[in-house]
């Protein structure tokens, strides 16, 4: 069966650049120190044991048994500073530089899988591990760049300083830092994988 993906509603297609509106999905997420692939493996295991049966339902003596919840894609990744907000105080183009210089050298991460839609935040199982939190994230419109091959270092900041720069030719105003949205498996050939940097919007 092919992996769930989030829903979205394509605004705006320009080449490898696209403006999407997601609907409002849950995410499991967990905050992890590191570089970026020390942290998302760490962060993956986290979520994955979750996903994979450490969880339950109910509470205190009502507390009932385990579920299994069917893996979906994207795995997002995102630098966690605290705040994720955007200051629009400078220009876009010397903004990109600091963010994307920041995707590539964070130490500390916010990893995300999205939960498949037939869950609320109220279905889904609580985690066993307190590392692991669920909520819900509202609809939202994102800026994208597709790209394939490795998620370097040198290709995230190449395709964040890119996007940024179709950003401000188009007038487009962010609410929040980029993320990294992996697609495929680890054992993947380069070629055939799917990337995307992504950043919110804010709405006009």
């Amino acid at each position: 069966m092919a992996t769930e993906e989030p829903k979205f509603k394509q605004l705006a297609l320009q080449g490898k650049f696209e403006v999407r509106e997601y609907h409002a999905v849950v995410v499991a997420e967990t905050v992890v120190q590191g570089a970026m692939d020390t942290a998302s493996r760490d962060g993956f295991k986290l979520i994955a044991n979750y996903i994979f049966g450490e969880n339950h339902k109910g509470v205190g003596l009502e507390q009932g048994a385990s579920e299994k919840i069917a893996m979906t894609a994207p795995v997002i990744a995102e630098p966690d500073t605290g705040s994720h907000a955007i200051s629009t105080t400078t220009p876009l183009t010397t903004e990109a530089v600091g963010i994307a210089q920041t995707m590539t050298f964070a130490t500390c991460w916010r990893i995300q899988f999205f939960m498949p839609g037939q869950y609320t935040l109220a279905s889904l199982p609580k985690p066993n591990n307190v590392a692991v939190v669920l909520r819900e994230i509202p609809s939202s419109r994102y800026a994208v760049i597709r790209f394939s091959g490795l998620a370097s270092a040198s290709s995230i900041q190449t395709k964040t300083e890119e996007l940024w720069h179709w950003m401000s030719v188009n007038r487009l105003i962010p609410a929040s830092a980029p993320k990294l949205a992996r697609y495929d498996p680890p054992w993947t050939l380069p070629v055939l994988r799917r990337n995307e940097i992504q950043i919110e919007l804010r709405f006009s």
